[in-house]
């Protein structure tokens, strides 16, 4: 059926002349997962949630009994995504009696900024 549209025809691309080849260097591949494991934790939005208040907190550090609440979450929700972003490489975790305390490790936000910029 003809419904007016032009079918184009796709030459094949010569890939012996396209142009001269170029050298590229993928990135390492250890750094390329690791830098997939901290884009895959903050990619779920309570994580980046959880991340945003504990680097609003004034000691720039945040019991887990602190961040159930504001998130509406239970508290083994909210370890559970706090363990994958230390698992990840991005915060600390101190245990200080029965209360765990994180913190965002140095520079590993502008880590993630440089990889997405």
């Amino acid at each position: 059926m003809d419904d007016g549209r032009v079918l184009e025809m796709i030459t094949p691309v010569d890939t012996d002349t396209c142009h001269e080849p170029v050298d590229l260097v993928p990135m390492d591949r250890a750094d390329a997962e690791r830098a997939a494991r901290m884009l895959k934790a903050v990619s779920d939005p309570t994580r980046l949630q959880l991340l945003s208040m504990i680097e609003a907190s004034p000691d720039g550090e945040a019991c887990v009994c602190d961040l159930t609440k504001p998130l509406g979450l239970t508290q083994p929700t909210v370890s559970h995504h706090l363990k994958i972003l230390v698992d990840a490489g991005l915060l600390s975790r101190d245990k200080r009696g029965i209360w765990v305390w994180f913190a965002i490790l140095p520079g590993r936000l502008d880590a993630i900024r440089a990889l997405i910029a």
